[in-house]
């Protein structure tokens, strides 16, 4: 009875641990999570470089007519 027992739990486990291979095999097989996060991180990147270039180009325009704004100021007549 007891070599019945212990037989019935090595063959159960033995399924459950094979059940488990198969579903953690299938998750990793699965990628459309990864793809979700790379277009995540696509977006992100994408949005940096815009924020950064509209602060770039915000400073040169900033500056641009802070010169021009000097220019027109001053009254001496020579060329800007």
């Amino acid at each position: 009875m007891m070599l019945q027992a212990y037989t019935y739990l090595r063959v159960a486990a033995g399924e459950l641990r094979s059940k488990m291979h198969e579903r953690f095999t299938e998750l990793a097989g699965n990628e459309s999570g990864a793809t979700a996060a790379e277009y995540a991180l696509l977006v992100t990147l994408i949005a940096i470089v815009i924020i950064v270039g509209a602060f770039a180009l915000g400073t040169s325009v900033n500056d641009r007519l802070q010169q021009t704004g000097d220019c027109v100021a001053t009254t001496s007549g020579l060329p800007c």
